[in-house]
């Protein structure tokens, strides 16, 4: 008789581990999308191609087949956001520490949050006023600006930031009300920008495009977003698809500082 070796060496432990976290990865990032609905269907069209194989339904077999064949190409162009928000994801992380490592060796970090607080100071107060007046608003803190994906959508602007240019763009009667303001460096880049939005199932009904902008924007890109509600006069915070609601100003200052 044929013996089989069924001996476990560590390698193969540590393999089914990473395997193991990678899924986990994965399913934390298209939890609550529509993608996976999508993973089910495709799921489902290689159990019945498995099936009709069996049975020797040869055209079925070929007509599945064909699609099997081509599944890897599928599923690049159908999870291409979520391919794109993991390669982020693990690109962020890897960026953040090495930042906060060599910020650690060359700045002093509490000068660096005296001055970031400076910065931040027309910005909270501009939130501040537009949440009094119920004024609707919607501020992209971004990394780096993207010229094709920021600028083909908005008017852009490269001015310096403050309290009155914000409030004045966000005004009701304004041309570039509508949409988001990209703010890069401390630097307003563009206004009246047009964001992808969330597709996630499990955001509340009661949110408006803003909100699904903010989320839509976080989920995809490196970026952070702040709503200003415009029924309310609620500020969110929006970061890796996920949103803080209702904050104070001073716990706005403070997310804005810890990120920024």
């Amino acid at each position: 008789m044929e013996s089989f070796d069924f001996s476990f060496r560590l390698l193969d432990v540590i393999d089914i581990l990473l395997v193991a976290v990678i899924l986990y990865y994965i399913y934390s990032l298209i939890r609550g999308t529509i993608a996976v609905n999508i993973l089910i269907g495709l799921g489902l069209i290689y159990v019945i191609f498995l099936l009709v194989q069996q049975f020797n339904m040869h055209l079925l077999t070929s007509i599945f087949g064909g699609f099997i064949s081509v599944g890897s190409l599928a599923l690049v162009v159908v999870f291409q956001q979520e391919i794109r928000r993991f390669l982020i994801h693990i690109g962020k992380n890897i960026s953040v520490k090495r930042k906060n490592y060599l910020w650690s060796i060359f700045v002093n970090k509490r000068a660096a949050g005296r001055d970031n607080r400076m910065h931040l100071k027309p910005i909270i107060d501009a939130c501040r006023n537009m949440s009094k007046s119920h004024t609707g608003a919607l501020l992209v803190f971004a990394k780096y600006f993207d010229e094709e994906y920021y600028q083909s959508s908005g008017e852009y602007i490269d001015a310096e930031l403050s309290k009155r240019l914000l409030e004045s763009i966000f005004q009701k009667n304004s041309p570039l009300h509508d949409g988001a303001v990209v703010i890069v460096d401390f630097k307003i880049k563009t206004a009246s920008c047009v964001l992808p939005l969330s597709d996630s199932e499990d955001l509340p009904l009661h949110f408006g495009l803003r909100h699904r902008a903010a989320i839509g924007v976080s989920e995809v890109s490196d970026a952070v977003a702040v709503v200003v509600s415009e029924e309310t006069g609620e500020i969110s915070f929006a970061k890796d698809g996920n949103v803080n609601m209702n904050i104070s100003h001073e716990e706005l200052e403070e997310l804005l500082n810890a990120t920024l």
